[in-house]
């Protein structure tokens, strides 16, 4: 009678034969950059040839929607044993950011993977081609073990546009309801808390980006000629700032902080250390709100950053007052906070503190969400993962990017646990994105154990 080990065993041996790698970097070759334009044919062949397929193999039907607003197309794939078993759904994307070839290191080609030591180079290996790659390895291994069977319906949603900001995801979802309706999702992207320790989070934060806008006038002028009798918009947007943030990246206004942490959520958080590599940036010591751990600050906390800012040329920087500035902010905000009243909010506090002249629009604006922290998910899915690894996961109340997770939590109303693989230098968004080769092992083994074990919960009476 084939066991729990048996499937874990099934997807060790595939990884170590180089299979697993083989895969990926058929999959890593398709050039799926939904940012530029001209990528729609290789979004829909990454789905059709090679996505679409490898699900057939595993026995589910798949078909393609169209995008309602002509972007990229998304893939449906149901897999269906019995009526009374869980029904879990899953998701990844297909798409990826720039390339940026000529920009990696000793010359790496993007579009292929490369494994030097523990790393294994490509873009999509992390985000999110790697991470999908692994739960459908992970699906086919307990499939084999159970000699055909899974013990759980199963429902994938791939989309070609998180890159993007999922901008029809959620108008996708909610037409196809039905289709995907399911007990639980479970799904993979973002970092794990470390390389060393399996991960759970429930959600994400939310982003809203924020354009400062400073336009006094046509041209620069001469600052010997104008110094004190010109007002200077690059001074004025750099005070504008400094009122909604201080040197310490505290946040001024109490509109752009979520309500208290909660003591569920600090409990959650409680052992968990934001340790960063010795390839990874150092924590900037008495930065952030004060009175809160790290983990707090990055998982159960707002901030506010500075994107970008211009004035003049930054290159040849001319004896001239600049006639504009610009600067571009981001509030990464946890669930409760009032995101949608945030730019009004911004812009009249600018107004009353003498700064009429800045002008505040909003743009790309994602939303926060999270599984509650006492679903028996958490409980079942933290077990699974101790029995594989022998290591505590660390539960995150949600982690510290953005996700389209609201689109499942809420617009399809289902409990949400990501377990993901990839850790945080890995690059993602960069040159040199990578994953590493023991981290890719250890998750195959989780999300195994963890197909397993929904497998080999009780049938319900209720469908």
């Amino acid at each position: 009678m084939a066991t729990r080990a048996d499937a874990i065993a099934v997807v060790q041996e595939h990884f170590q034969s180089g299979q697993f790698l083989k895969e990926l970097n058929a999959r890593v070759a398709y050039r799926t950059e939904s940012q530029n334009a001209d990528k729609g044919d290789a979004l829909r062949a990454y789905l059709v040839e090679n996505l679409q397929p490898a699900l057939a193999e595993l026995d589910f039907t798949t078909r393609l929607v169209e995008s309602p607003t002509g972007r990229g197309p998304y893939l449906l794939a149901a897999y269906h044993e019995d009526a009374a078993l869980p029904t879990v759904l899953t998701y990844g994307h297909g798409d990826v950011v720039d390339g940026m070839a000529g920009e990696w290191r000793d010359g790496l080609d993007p579009w292929r993977i490369t494994v030097k030591g523990d790393r294994v180079y490509g873009r999509g290996t992390a985000d999110n081609k790697g991470q999908h790659s692994i739960n459908m390895a992970a699906l086919r291994a307990v499939r084999q073990a159970r000699g055909g069977r899974l013990g759980f319906n199963a429902k994938f949603v791939v989309e070609t546009g998180e890159e993007i900001g999922s901008p029809d995801l959620r108008q996708v979802c909610e037409a196809h309801r039905d289709e995907l309706k399911a007990d639980l999702f479970l799904a993979s992207d973002g970092p794990r808390l470390s390389a060393e320790r399996p991960t759970i989070f429930l959600g994400c934060r939310g982003g809203n980006r924020i354009h400062l806008d400073v336009d006094l006038r046509e041209g620069g002028h001469h600052s010997g000629n104008w110094g004190g009798v010109l007002a200077n918009p690059a001074t004025i947007l750099a005070n504008a700032i400094a009122s909604l943030v201080d040197g310490k990246g505290r946040m001024k206004l109490e509109i752009l902080k979520p309500p208290p942490i909660s003591p569920e959520v600090r409990a959650a958080l409680a052992d968990v250390k934001v340790e960063p590599a010795a390839d990874e940036p150092a924590l900037s010591p008495n930065w952030g709100e004060e009175g809160l751990s790290a983990a707090e600050r990055l998982y159960a906390w707002n901030t506010l950053e500075v994107l970008a800012m211009s004035a003049g040329n930054i290159e040849r920087p001319a004896n001239a007052i600049p006639g504009k500035a610009s600067a571009v902010l981001q509030l990464r905000f946890v669930v409760g906070t009032k995101y949608l009243e945030m730019v009004d909010a911004i812009r009249a506090h600018l107004h009353a503190d003498g700064f009429p002249m800045v002008k505040v629009s909003g743009a790309q604006r994602f939303a926060a969400s999270r599984a509650d922290m006492d679903s028996p998910w958490i409980d079942r899915a933290a077990k699974s993962i101790r029995q594989t690894t022998g290591k505590p996961p660390a539960i995150l109340p949600n982690f510290g990017g953005s996700l389209p997770n609201d689109v499942f939590a809420e617009g399809l109303g289902l409990p949400t646990i990501w377990v993901p693989h990839s850790y945080p230098g890995c690059s993602q968004h960069a040159p040199d994105e990578h994953i590493l080769l023991p981290v890719t092992e250890e998750a195959l083994a989780i999300m195994a154990g963890l197909f397993w074990d929904l497998g080999e919960m009780p049938r319900t009476s209720h469908k």
